[in-house]
């Protein structure tokens, strides 16, 4: 035991382990009342809505992140215009935040100080040509580029003929702009004959446009500027290594060319055979007794498609509802590894996230000239996803390239009625 000299020496001592107690037991007081700041998890990733910003070569993309717990879960959302896309593989520990992309091999990693995030997006790519894109967010903040919006802002709401050129090419691809505007708030999309660009949210500042997404794959950023004229003249990136030159001209008729006429068969031939491996490594064929005298989808994806993505959404379910009555599924996976285990262990996180009960078989790799050589049927691969119907006497009867998903609103509804009424003309045939 320590004894102090003298009286006056002890009653000091008394005095200071007082104010130092005092001094603890406020601060603890004050951080429990701090919003958000628990005491004992003053360094902890903290949950709630963030204004995160991806940076790219030539500016900043943000997006939405939300944080939330449902349950005894952590789950996030990427919040991109209306959409909300949810990522149930959230894990926190500590002050470091780690996010498996849904049905993808993309990650989101970062680490917390205080109300903030910093570290970066992991984008797997074909030939390991893989992007790391550095993140930051701040919490709290809703904004999407602008935190104030100017008072007299353009009007860039309506249908749009749109050209993006890609560098060191004076060949356009045709696109459609769709886009709604509420003062300075734009939301929309792009479609073209490969798919649309799905969810994008933006604002109007003056007579600039500015447009983004995030959802997990695209990383796409877009600025351009009003002309005299009242058309679109800018520039897109997509990730940190691609970019193309974009305008538009106000077009309420503007059109893609038919989804259907863009991919066909080889010579007179109907018959679309394949095989190839499943999961396990079992060879599957067209010729296997299970597509026998079945109506059949065939589609050509990829884990890594974001378009594929939105197919498998719709085609999960759909094969649930029609298998019953004769149709069967199939999806030809094309992925960015030549390694047969690591792209079906992607595979595999694909079809877990979206329920698939059809087959799915590892057929190459993401290379659109490759795919056609392992399908010389088609005259050519044109884009993923494209989708193949085949009825009962296994004849090739459609062939639709692209896709145009949930962002595309009424065109999306087409399709899907389009895709059901094919199928119960195909089903009714004997």
């Amino acid at each position: 035991m320590l004894r102090s000299k003298s009286p006056g020496a002890n009653m000091e001592t008394v005095a200071l382990v007082c104010r130092a107690a005092l001094g603890a037991t406020l601060a603890a007081a004050l951080a429990a009342c701090s919003p958000g700041v628990p005491a004992s998890n003053a360094g902890a990733v903290k949950l709630g809505v963030y204004r995160a910003v991806l940076t790219l070569p030539n500016g900043e993309l943000p997006f939405g992140l939300d944080l939330v717990k449902e349950g005894p879960e952590t789950v996030g959302y990427l919040i991109n215009g209306k959409e909300r896309l949810k990522l149930t593989e959230v894990k926190i520990t500590g002050s470091h935040l780690d996010i498996a992309m849904p049905g993808y091999e993309n990650r989101l990693t970062a680490d917390a100080s205080g109300d903030q995030l910093s570290g970066e997006v992991f984008l797997d790519k074909l030939a390991g040509k893989n992007q790391h894109i550095p993140l930051k967010a701040q919490l709290g903040q809703t904004y999407r580029f602008f935190e104030t919006s100017a008072s007299d802002n353009a009007d860039v709401s309506g249908r749009w003929a749109v050209n993006f050129v890609e560098d060191g090419s004076t060949k356009p691809e045709v696109a459609v702009g769709e886009f709604s505007q509420s003062h300075d708030e734009v939301t929309g999309t792009f479609l073209t004959d490969t798919g649309d660009h799905r969810y994008l949210a933006g604002q109007v500042k003056g007579d600039e446009l500015y447009l983004s997404t995030f959802d997990g794959a695209h990383v796409f950023l877009y600025k351009a500027k009003v002309t005299a004229d009242g058309g679109l003249d800018g520039d897109f990136w997509s990730g940190n290594a691609y970019h193309e030159k974009w305008s538009g001209k106000r077009d309420p008729n503007a059109a893609l060319p038919d989804a259907y006429s863009l991919t066909t068969m080889r010579g007179s031939s109907k018959q679309f055979d394949f095989s190839f491996p499943d999961l396990a490594g079992n060879t599957v064929t067209s010729k296997d007794a299970k597509f026998k005298g079945k109506v059949l989808i065939v589609a050509l994806a990829g884990s890594w498609c974001p378009n594929c993505h939105d197919e498998a959404m719709f085609l999960s379910p759909l094969y649930k509802d029609y298998r019953g009555r004769g149709l069967e599924i199939v999806s030809l996976m094309f992925e960015h590894f030549g390694d047969f285990q690591h792209a079906a262990a992607a595979t595999q996180r694909f079809r877990d996230h979206y329920d698939i009960q059809y087959t799915t078989l590892i057929a190459g790799i993401s290379d659109k000239d490759d795919a056609a050589k392992k399908l010389p049927a088609l005259d050519r691969v044109y884009a993923f996803p494209t989708t193949i119907f085949i009825d009962r006497k296994g004849n090739v009867r459609k062939i639709h390239t692209g896709y145009s998903g949930p962002a595309t609103g009424e065109h999306y509804t087409q399709f899907v009625a389009e895709v059901k009424a094919t199928l119960d003309q195909l089903l009714a045939e004997t």
